[in-house]
């Protein structure tokens, strides 16, 4: 996949169009916050966290700046969740939900041709990686800001990877890998590699456009020089 090619189908993806700048307008918000509760607020507050931790990170988001956000009163907030805690640890679920829905929509393009499923997670990724706005991955971003390895969002985050590994552990399988957890391991090095550069190199930079040809060597070689392509 080129460079131009990424750039391309980033540019797509990151459109907005007027309606939805309109939508998150302060007057709308304002006017949100007359006629919002419930269920309604804690949807905009979960909008609104997603936006805001993804964006800034979790410890530099205070809650008052997440209630603006959303559009609703600080009140609203403390009768959806108990706690900031409680609200991040939503956002965490909300993440988790929007990050294997990624994943199993590159694999479902490849149905029943695991190693093709394996490489087409990897083309996807590096064009989701690309986005001028990507901010990597937000359980990573959470395991930095968390340094207490028993707080809760640090054991989502090894939940979440786990998860992930034994799905890349499952197709290499399927794909007759060799050593099916060595190359789970190592796709699952190369992602988080991708994350990495994604955030000290340029956008769509040589290092995250290369993570594509460096799977296709790892599943061919895992799978007796099968390509994956």
């Amino acid at each position: 996949m080129s460079e131009s090619e990424i750039s391309k189908r980033g540019a797509s993806a990151a459109g907005s169009s007027p309606a939805s700048s309109a939508a998150s307008s302060p007057t709308s918000r304002r006017a949100r916050s007359s006629k919002t509760s419930g269920p309604e607020a804690q949807q905009h507050l979960l909008s609104a966290a997603d936006e805001l931790f993804y964006r800034e990170g979790v410890r530099a988001v205070g809650v008052d700046a997440v209630v603006e956000r959303a559009g609703v009163n600080k009140m609203s907030l403390y009768r959806q969740f108990s706690s900031k805690d409680d609200l991040v640890m939503a956002y965490l679920e909300r993440k988790d939900a929007q990050f294997f829905g990624y994943v199993e929509k590159s694999f479902a393009k490849h149905a029943g041709q695991p190693a093709k499923q394996l490489q087409q997670y990897f083309d996807d990724l590096a064009v989701r990686a690309s986005l001028k706005d990507y901010r990597g991955c937000p359980f990573v971003n959470v395991a930095v800001e968390f340094s207490d390895s028993a707080h809760p969002a640090r054991q989502f985050v090894f939940r979440n990877k786990e998860r992930l590994l034994a799905r890349l552990t499952e197709l290499a399988s399927t794909a007759g890998a060799d050593d099916p957890e060595t190359l789970a391991n190592a796709l699952a090095l190369l992602i988080e590699g991708v994350y990495a550069a994604s955030q000290t190199y340029r956008a769509g930079s040589g290092p995250v456009l290369a993570a594509p040809k460096a799977a296709a060597l790892l599943i061919a070689a895992a799978c007796g020089g099968k390509a994956a392509r």
